[in-house]
């Protein structure tokens, strides 16, 4: 007989875990039970079931926890009175809901639908090209993704400005190039501009140009990055960065779509496709004078929003799993797999810096390995997670962080501390020169740290 789909169920209450496995059985299905998430991750290959069938609410942990622990479809069992907890763990990545008490044939539509619409999925990203993720090097199956990825095929077909929001590290450029090559546009080179890494000196004169002798340096005629970008596409990242008065010349651009160089009085046509990104919230920028009202709704026709990865549920195993795969190839290592603890620490951590956070983890734990298995202790990011929330991350001192002398910080803490203090009182460039960095380098701490730049009302 033909072995059926493999269920793992996980209900701590014996009498309903049986009657699961004859029900179920009794439809062909292979059964393995477990009374606890604990019993489950330590008694079975948790990503070795078709579908996993668990209660919410169980002993030690909610079911909630497999989610994040494997790549399987997790179908969660409620009663009523925990139907908003049970929507909230669809949001966590859970395929589906059933509230208890069901009917035997409701449990059995429900799992048999999961299983057509998992196994659609891996079919249609397996043997159908249109249905590839449409963004490269960029790994998701959990809703959220599937939803952004079917929006980037539809908003990559037309001329739209596109505002990809997201934080830190989620793949905002990843997005903004497969907009670029899924366009009519791919043929030509996409221009990407970092619009925190030029100097607010300089800004205007790299997106729009100069003419010779418009400023003190001008020595000659320059094209500047909008033109440069004529029949392509601009990206803009950290847009929420761009002074006011070069926001004024973005706007122009967008109206009439021309340019006009620094020290010209003549106006020059262009056809650019624009996508901007952000980590910052624009509407508020708005409130607080930062960012013009117009231009926020120029830009904001078409609106991407990248998920962190804390919530993307079971893309973060999956993801992990291609990067090591990825980083050991291109280190030229053996190939290595991670250990069950550094698995569940993977799935369990908040990354706070996103994709390129789990990627700098995972590299320097493959460098660090002298086995064939990578344990917790090489990927270093529980201890970086339970330390801010011990009140003394910057100091080991009684007396807290601030009391600490500055000889006695450490790097990381050092350039934090000169950076709040010194904010006020130096602008970016002469921050990076008594640090001895460049901008640039400045800009990047900035985010790992979660440092925004200050900006004054009046720039």
């Amino acid at each position: 007989m033909t072995a059926g789909p493999h269920i793992l169920v996980v209900e701590d209450e014996a009498i309903i875990r049986s009657s699961l496995r004859r029900l179920l059985e009794r439809h062909d299905y292979r059964v393995s039970e477990a009374g606890s998430v604990q019993e489950a991750l330590q008694e079975h290959d948790i990503n070795g079931f078709d579908v996993i069938l668990s209660d919410l609410r169980l002993p030690g942990a909610p079911g909630t926890d497999l989610i994040k622990a494997t790549r399987c479809p997790v179908l969660i069992m409620t009663s009523y009175s925990s139907i908003r907890s049970a929507i909230d763990s669809m949001k966590l990545g859970a395929v589906d809901y059933i509230a208890k008490p069901f009917e035997h044939a409701e449990l059995i539509e429900s799992v048999a639908k999961v299983l057509r619409d998992h196994g659609a999925r891996e079919s249609d990203e397996v043997g159908e090209d249109e249905f590839e993720p449409p963004v490269l090097g960029m790994i998701g199956s959990c809703p959220q993704m599937m939803e952004l990825f079917r929006r980037i095929r539809k908003v990559a077909l037309t001329n739209s400005t596109v505002l990809i929001n997201g934080e830190s590290g989620t793949g905002k450029e990843l997005v903004a190039r497969a907009l670029h090559n899924l366009s009519s546009r791919g043929e030509k080179e996409m221009i990407s501009v970092n619009c925190a890494a030029i100097p607010e000196n300089l800004i205007e004169s790299e997106l729009f140009g100069h003419e010779k002798g418009a400023f003190t340096g001008a020595t000659a005629t320059r094209t500047g990055l909008v033109e440069a970008a004529h029949g392509s596409t601009l990206f803009l990242d950290e847009i929420g960065e761009l002074p006011l008065e070069a926001q004024a010349r973005l706007l122009r651009v967008l109206q009439e779509s021309e340019i006009r160089k620094v020290g010209s009085v003549q106006s020059k046509k262009v056809d650019v496709r624009l996508v901007v990104a952000t980590h910052r919230d624009l509407k508020q920028l708005v409130v607080d004078g930062l960012f013009r009202e117009d231009l926020y709704y120029r830009i904001n026709v078409m609106t991407l929003l990248l998920p962190p990865l804390r919530d993307r549920g079971n893309d973060i195993l999956e993801l992990a799993d291609a990067i090591l795969q990825r980083t050991c190839k291109r280190l030229k290592t053996p190939m290595l797999s991670f250990a069950g603890e550094a698995s569940r620490a993977i799935a369990k951590y908040t990354w706070p810096g996103n994709v390129r956070e789990l990627e700098n983890a995972i590299e320097r734990a493959v460098v660090l390995a002298e086995g064939e298995l990578i344990g917790e202790e090489l990927l270093a990011i529980e201890i970086e997670r339970v330390a801010p929330a011990a009140g003394s991350a910057a100091s080991e001192s009684s007396e807290g962080p601030q009391s600490a002398p500055m000889e006695d910080l450490s790097l990381e803490d050092y350039f934090q501390r000169f950076v709040v203090e010194h904010e006020d009182s130096m602008n970016e460039t002469q921050l990076a020169k008594k640090l001895g960095i460049s901008r640039k380098c400045l800009w990047e701490r900035r985010q790992r740290f979660g440092i925004p730049r200050k900006k004054k009302q009046e720039a």
